[in-house]
């Protein structure tokens, strides 16, 4: 299932209301190195609860140097500003070692959201990659169509706890137990097949362990939660 998910856009597709969209790579090119904080660069925090349990902070860095629209966005539904936002809003769909999805605080389902410009606004940026866990993305209907909802990638560079517990029950059974060893250092893809398609516009810079505690109430292919994944507060720092 997993190599389904890393192998086709299609993975990614979540109810009709969301579908993902393909558009042309902006020409500028931002390095790995890029997503490294900046000093002028907002940062606004989650406080999640998973099953009525405070579970702790996650924050992030928003990339306003690079997609200031679509970061003060977030920001300000991050704030509130606009009178709606994140606050007491669920993540509707999360697939563990793949991506955490969230931010349609009118349906809940992943069929509502607002931006602060309108319904919808237009694709921002596609310079920055969906490279490494905590990226932060926008999830939309097609070309240009950014509301509220987002993405958090879980897909990082080594293997989840969840993969290489499946890799302890091969290897200890069919091969010497130093190959096992060796799976922690396994590399996997990212999640390239986003690129170009969703606006990259922020980063977990605090709380990738409270992003696994999300993560272990998904489900495969579906994304339902175990148990409801709320955002209990949220502001900026």
């Amino acid at each position: 299932m997993f190599s389904t998910l890393l192998a086709s856009s299609s993975a990614f597709m979540p109810l009709p209301a969301t579908r993902h969209a393909f558009s042309k790579v902006a020409s500028r090119n931002f390095s790995r190195s890029a997503l490294s904080m900046s000093a002028e660069n907002p940062k606004v925090f989650f406080d999640m609860e998973i099953g009525g349990n405070e579970v702790g902070r996650i924050t992030f860095e928003l990339r306003a140097d690079v997609a200031p629209r679509t970061a003060e966005n977030f920001r300000q539904l991050c704030t509130g500003e606009p009178g709606f936002g994140y606050k007491d809003s669920h993540f509707h769909r999360v697939i563990p070692d793949f991506m955490c999805q969230g931010g349609d605080f009118t349906a809940g389902n992943g069929t509502g959201g607002k931006s602060i410009y309108g319904r919808t606004f237009e694709d921002e940026d596609f310079s920055l990659k969906h490279e490494g866990k905590g990226i932060l993305s926008m999830a939309n209907a097609g070309p240009n169509t950014n509301g509220s909802q987002f993405f958090i990638c879980t897909v990082g560079k080594s293997l989840s706890l969840s993969l290489r517990k499946k890799f302890t029950f091969i290897f200890l059974t069919f091969v010497p137990t130093i190959l096992y060893v060796l799976s922690n250092f396994i590399y996997l893809e990212d999640t390239p097949w986003l690129n170009g398609n969703h606006c990259v516009f922020g980063k977990v810079i605090e709380g990738l362990d409270v992003l696994d505690k999300i993560e272990s109430v998904g489900s495969s292919p579906t994304g339902a939660t175990s148990a409801p994944v709320k955002i209990a507060d949220c502001g900026e720092l």
